[in-house]
């Protein structure tokens, strides 16, 4: 015979897990660490770091922990460019780098940009110049510097095609990646809206695409400026990169230093002109209203 309790209902209480039991997820975790900093203090530590840097490689150089012929001093190296900057011969050297790079900047980027939205719009584009495209993007600057002599000889032509060639690459890829990855959902709410073909694509498909274009607008930055060194070294008498290899032949550490540390500050200063120029385009970007956090 069943025993009463058989027939008792039975209740599912809810089960609390201990407080030990919960833990909160690390991002989270990292959010909550993060908001413990201002993004003044975040700025200020950003600002400080490398004037730490600075005094670090200073007391180890006066220490004699770094030999000058290896790594001179911050204040050597100051020296040498103040000396440079009298002579006439730094300013002049920089303008001219410059301006090759500027050059082959906006000679690459908009190649870059017309390649990369046909491609991006069209599979028959796509299959006439992608596939040339990433092999030419495979091949080293320096295998290419003897066929760019031959090509172009020793004069301007031939160091503001391989900046032009560095810089195009980037933002080629770019603008495919950031036609395609376009919402389908936002395009068809266009059609849906009764958009034109061209104002689906100024109004939809480019506003998609503009924080990825500007991201290989980042990337060309530095790879022309890795261009314009390998450019320079061809027979020239003026740049930064002539410059180096002077400096090189004369064992001039310092000024070899010196022009590494101004291609690292002009590199800083493009960057941050860059972040500038995307603040100021995506502005309606949530991620990038009010100089969004990335």
């Amino acid at each position: 015979m069943p025993s009463a309790s058989a027939h008792r209902p039975q209740t599912h209480e809810p089960i609390v897990p201990s407080p030990r039991a919960v833990s909160t997820p690390a991002p989270l975790q990292r959010e909550r660490a993060t908001a413990r900093f201002s993004d003044r203090t975040l700025r200020s530590i950003s600002l400080v770091m490398p004037l730490v840097v600075l005094v670090v490689w200073e007391s180890f150089a006066r220490l004699g922990l770094l030999s000058p012929q290896v790594l001179p001093a911050p204040t050597r190296v100051a020296q040498t460019a103040v000396s440079l900057i009298a002579q006439g011969r730094l300013l002049n050297d920089m303008g001219v780098s410059l301006l090759r790079a500027m050059t082959g900047f906006v000679i690459g980027g908009t190649l870059g940009v017309a390649l990369g939205t046909a491609v991006g719009f069209s599979r028959v584009a796509e299959a006439f110049f992608d596939r040339n495209i990433q092999m030419l993007r495979a091949i080293p600057f320096l295998a290419l510097l003897p066929l760019v002599i031959v090509w172009f000889g020793v004069g301007e032509a031939g160091k503001i095609f391989l900046v032009a060639l560095g810089v195009l690459f980037p933002i080629y890829v770019n603008t495919v990646l950031g036609i395609r990855q376009v919402d389908p959902k936002l395009l068809e709410l266009g059609r849906v809206m009764g958009l034109s073909k061209r104002a689906l694509i100024r109004r939809i498909v480019i506003p998609g695409a503009l924080p990825s274009i500007l991201t290989g607008v980042r990337y060309a930055l530095a790879s022309a400026w890795l261009a314009l060194v390998v450019a320079e070294t061809i027979a020239t008498s003026t740049g930064f990169g002539f410059l180096a290899m002077d400096a090189r032949e004369f064992l001039r550490t310092d000024v070899i230093v010196m022009t590494i540390v101004i291609y690292a500050g002009i590199g800083v200063l493009a960057d941050a002109f860059a972040r500038g120029l995307e603040r100021w385009l995506l502005r309606w970007h949530p991620n990038y209203a009010q100089g969004g956090k990335r």
